[in-house]
């Protein structure tokens, strides 16, 4: 398990600067977070420590009640959130927040953004839906990131008044959510100063979700026999 888990904190650490090299995060704020496949454990960054002084040594390793088991420094201040998601969807493999411009408007206005783009209905398959208002601390942010993504097919959720949280299979695909998140929001307002977006058909976003699930990319070529 240790290889594993020294794999996953480079990982981590890596995938920390896709935020930035994607403007998505400035300071210190955000985060990233890979689930341990198999264990009850997942790699977050420490908290306040600046983007280009994070490294795979100072990842941190929590338990699914967000307290730490190996890692030298406090861990994020969303550890809670990070943690009660890891527990309430055994499904999801990494967990990203942002506070990147365009999605955090949307979210500051507490309204969801509409899907009216394909890329949108290949990505998110939905609107990027609002979560409830929650403070910072403690497991609150998790719940309403449960409660409003459950049965949900995006990938990203508006925390009201506060930012962007992803999930993906794996941390790599929450950071891909988060990246395109921002860029959907970007160009919907936009459009929305225009005037109004034109909405895409139901049966339109599902016959794209699906194509974009199962038949867009490079798919596994059959075993010869």
């Amino acid at each position: 398990m240790s290889d594993s888990i020294d794999l996953l904190r480079e990982q981590v650490s890596d995938l920390h600067q896709e935020l930035v090299r994607y403007n998505l995060v400035v300071w210190t704020a955000g985060n990233v977070s890979a689930r341990v496949p198999g264990e009850d454990l997942f790699v977050i960054k420490p908290s306040g420590v600046p983007y280009d002084e994070l490294t795979p040594e100072n990842m941190i390793l929590c338990d699914l009640d967000g307290t730490v088991v190996a890692g030298e420094h406090s861990p994020s201040s969303d550890t809670a959130a990070h943690a009660y998601v890891y527990r309430h969807m055994p499904e999801v493999g990494g967990v990203v927040h942002t506070h990147s411009t365009y999605a955090s408007a949307w979210a500051a206005r507490g309204e969801a953004v509409p899907c009216v783009l394909t890329a949108m209905a290949d990505e998110f398959g939905a609107e990027i839906p609002i979560g409830p208002f929650a403070l910072i601390g403690d497991d609150s942010i998790g719940r309403g990131i449960v409660e409003t993504l459950t049965g949900h097919r995006s990938p990203a959720v508006l925390m009201k008044s506060h930012g962007v949280f992803t999930i993906g299979k794996d941390a790599e695909a929450a950071v891909k959510a988060a990246v395109m998140c921002e860029d959907v929001a970007r160009t919907v307002h936009i459009s929305c100063q225009l005037g109004e977006p034109l909405p895409i058909a139901q049966a339109d976003i599902d016959a794209l979700n699906h194509r974009y699930r199962h038949v867009y990319g490079q798919q596994t070529a059959p075993v010869a026999r």
